[in-house]
């Protein structure tokens, strides 16, 4: 894509130029090839984010604290949220510092905000609605860079470092110009407040001259997935020139921009000339909202400031502006962005293979999108002194464990490990590791982190070099096992804590299954049947890192990972198959009306399966596929059963935030169904039906549009799920094992392991995307999967695909394994 300005531009050219020449090593600006906007619309729904990705196209680094750009309105609030700050159709409100990607739920952060106005009239500083602007021009964003253009005659562009910004506003018309910052800014949500963020109090000083101000905001609920406490965002800005006048206000608690308030703010904010001011403590912990009004000379045709953000304190603001932001030009700082994006993570996969420019964009932006989160907030823990790494925003594990965190275990180790030790932190402090975390809070979740933990020991991040303290960890995963959370009486599901741990713990330690919820009798749990197959799957975790840690765990966590098996009803019949997961009551019956096409109402929190149907959870027991086949009659049934998931018009019934994404029971926009595509690979020869199911979705659902993701993007998992199918591989997690796929490049390079290299070629491509016949390493293969060690062990790995159009039964050796096989013998 075009990168915005000419000067830009050049200087790119010079840059990797340089490094060629200097460093003795071509240079890679895969950069060029990201579109920041894929997922920002969504499919059906152009021109809006109905339905779309609620990604953020704004500047940022790997996993940065900042994540820049602006925050938007929206044209119907009754059908989306700007759950990143940003939607392509409404106004916008300013800019602000910390935002989160792909999330759904409902808006957070829009904290460390600015507003660039050319005049004053009829404007209300403490309401948005009052000076929200339009957009007279498409947004620009490359890598490193945004730009949007607003109706008042301001261009504003700007970058991001890991704790700062950096922003230039160009002023085009009018004689006025003024910077408005509200402290008690914030993303707004339009849905039910108990999905909203709330300004607390705050405080603001400024320098003499006006050139510099810092202080803070208190914000609560900052998870949006409960109420959090009251929590302190610290910042500090500077301008590249002094303003004519600076004006502090501060007004009553009211909410900046809600489309549903029935108390906008009528009476008119009061200024003052003073230095500094403070929202102080009000009634029920509300303080007054404040902020400060900089006016520039009519004859400053631009304005630059940098804005820093820190957990902390406001001088640490400071100090990451100094370091951080050494000039005010903003294309050095764009240029270091690429770079670092280019370096840690774009260039770690590359291919010769051009092509298909589609492709290209689809996979190098998929990447992108993959890496904005968790937010690496080392040093920036505001709760206690640590020397572990510190990780934030967490959004959610749910959503990442199942192939996102494994393609940072592979390609990433030192950060997966980094991730791993913050995880562990958190339990060593607040007794659970956290499977959503925001404002430095857990949220909704459940206990995920134990897959997490498990996918990275198995895969060898064990050894000392990744600095993780396994005996620790294998404690924080007991304790997910055991410990049961206190109840949180979520509004959304009361019967058991939502937070963090396993909420309906006390069912799986005395039935060994999670109840479906009696009311009458008081017993049973929301979400059981997804419960049930969660917890199975997490004691597997469980099982296979006490091989070594704690021998004598290792049975007993197996056995429990069996409990699905409890649940699954021999006699229940859909669609013409036989064998099912159903909701039981504590008594072991199960309601006669109940549909495995059917969650519920919603597929969410009070419903027995969370985010897709009882047939897709059916599906979902990678580690023990072997009992599951045996239970549904057999290889041949299993076949035809997996071809009615992806049969249009089957789904009935809401399957979650995904709905309306087509019409099959196979749901792309939502997790549960991530790998049941792939599971033809556990049937002797039927690998290439897993092929046929990855081409036919990522060309259905998947492109370089912005509606390019069918779904929320969950922070990047729906653009793994891709990745991960464009290389031909995809990971079973808990396993050190990868199902063999199709690569759709004629040869790509990834780095792993550190510093070892895959390299996956292909000759036929053009031919069909099937496999005729496979080398792993140099070995003729015949299984339709390969073992971590196979990528990673001496200088990497090699696997050479020779493709066509005959869908041919090449993989009659050895099946995926069942390494969590116990059958019960349980016949329901």
């Amino acid at each position: 894509m075009p990168r915005p300005c000419s000067l830009l531009s050049f200087l790119l050219k010079v840059y990797f130029g340089l490094q060629y020449f200097i460093i003795g090593i071509p240079a890679k600006d895969v950069a060029q090839h990201v579109n920041p906007f894929i997922g920002t619309e969504g499919q059906g729904n152009p021109g809006t984010a109905i339905g779309g990705g609620n990604v953020f196209p704004g500047a940022a680094l790997p996993f940065g604290v900042v994540k820049f750009g602006i925050d938007t309105t929206a044209f119907d609030w009754t059908n989306v949220d700007a759950n990143a700050g940003y939607t392509p159709d409404g106004y916008v409100t300013g800019v602000s510092l910390l935002h989160e990607s792909g999330t759904g739920g409902a808006p957070t952060y829009g904290f460390v905000h600015q507003m660039a106005l050319s005049t004053l009239k009829n404007v209300n500083v403490l309401d948005n609605l009052t000076y929200m602007q339009e957009r007279v021009e498409p947004d620009v964003a490359s890598v490193g860079y945004f730009k949007t253009s607003l109706a008042n005659g301001v261009i504003a562009e700007l970058s991001a470092t890991a704790h700062t910004g950096i922003i230039q506003y160009n002023f085009t018309s009018g004689d006025e110009r003024h910077i408005l910052v509200d402290v008690s800014h914030m993303l707004p949500s339009s849905g039910e407040a108990q999905h909203s963020q709330f300004y607390s109090s705050g405080f603001m000083a400024r320098s003499p001259d006006g050139t510099r101000y810092q202080g803070y905001g208190v914000y609560r609920a900052l998870t949006k997935w409960n109420v959090g406490p009251d929590a302190s965002v610290y910042f500090c800005a500077e301008f590249n020139t002094a303003p004519l006048t600076v004006q502090l206000f501060s007004g009553e608690h009211t909410d900046p921009y809600w489309p549903n308030s029935t108390l906008p703010s009528f009476k008119p904010p009061v200024f003052t000339n003073a230095s500094s001011i403070s929202g102080g403590q009000a009634y029920c912990g509300y303080g007054r909202r404040v902020g400060g009004l900089f006016t520039f000379s009519p004859n400053a045709t631009a304005v630059k400031s940098k804005l820093g953000v820190s957990f902390v304190d406001s001088d640490k603001a400071c100090q990451y502006i100094a370091s951080e932001l050494p000039t005010w030009d903003l294309e050095p700082i764009v240029i270091s962005a690429i770079s670092q994006w280019n370096t840690g993570v774009l260039s770690k996969v590359t291919t010769t293979d051009k092509s298909n420019a589609t492709l290209i964009e689809m996979l190098y932006s998929g990447l992108y999108k993959m890496h904005p989160m968790p937010s690496d907030r080392t040093g920036e823990n505001p709760n206690w002194e640590t020397d572990e790494p510190t990780y934030d925003d967490f959004y959610t594990l749910w959503d990442t464990f199942r192939c996102l965190n494994s393609y940072l275990v592979l390609t990433a180790p030192i950060r997966a490990a980094g991730i791993v030790r913050g995880l562990v932190d958190v339990w060593r402090w607040e007794r659970f590791m956290p499977d959503a975390r925001s404002g430095n809070y857990n949220g909704r979740g459940g206990s995920n982190a134990d897959n997490v933990l498990a996918d990275a020991y198995v895969k060898g991040l064990f050894a000392p070099e990744y600095g993780i303290n396994w005996t620790d960890a294998y404690a924080a995963m007991k304790t997910n096992a055991e410990l049961v959370p206190y109840n949180t009486f979520d509004y959304g599901d009361p019967t058991g804590s939502v937070k963090e741990g396993r909420g309906a713990l006390p069912d799986w330690l005395n039935l060994g299954y999670v109840s479906m919820y009696d009311p009458v009798a008081g017993t049973g749990f929301g979400r059981c049947i997804s419960r049930t197959v969660e917890y199975s799957l997490n004691d597997f975790a469980l099982s296979q890192v006490a091989k070594d840690l704690s021998p004598g765990d290792h049975v007993k966590y197996l056995n429990r990972s069996a409990g699905w098996q409890k649940i699954w009803q021999h006699n229940l019949t859909s669609l013409n198959f036989t064998g099912f997961l159903a909701p039981l009551y504590a008594n072991g019956t199960r309601d006669s009306s109940y549909s495995p096409l059917n969650c519920g109402v919603w597929c969410s929190w009070s419903d027995v399966t969370y985010e897709g149907l009882p047939w897709e959870y059916s599906w979902t027991i990678p580690y023990d596929m072997s009992t599951l086949i045996s239970y549904m009659g057999g290889p041949s049934t299993t076949e035809s059963r997996l071809d009615a998931m992806f049969t249009p018009g089957l789904q009935d019934g809401s399957v979650g935030s995904g709905n309306g994404i087509g019409s099959a029971i196979f749901n792309p926009g939502n997790e549960p169904s991530f790998g049941t595509p792939f599971l033809y690979n556990y049937l002797p020869g039927r690998q290439w039906k897993s092929v046929m199911r990855s081409r036919e979705i990522v060309n259905q659902y998947y492109s370089n549009g912005r509606d390019g993701v069918p779904g929320n993007s969950d922070a990047g998992a729906l653009e793994s799920w891709m990745v991960w199918n464009l290389l031909g591989l995809y990971p079973v997690v808990t396993q050190p094992i990868y199902l063999i796929l199709s690569p759709w490049f004629s040869d790509v390079t990834i780095s792993v392991a550190g510093n070892k290299t895959l390299k996956i070629t292909t000759e036929g491509l053009g031919k069909g995307p099937y496999i005729q016949n496979l080398t792993v390493n140099g070995e003729v293969w015949n299984k339709s999967w390969l073992t971590h060690d196979d990528l990673v062990s001496g200088v990497g790995g090699s696997i050479h695909f020779v493709l066509g159009s005959k869908q041919t039964e090449w993989d009659l050796g050895e099946l995926p394994p069942s390494p969590g096989h116990v059958d019960l013998g349980i016949k329901n």
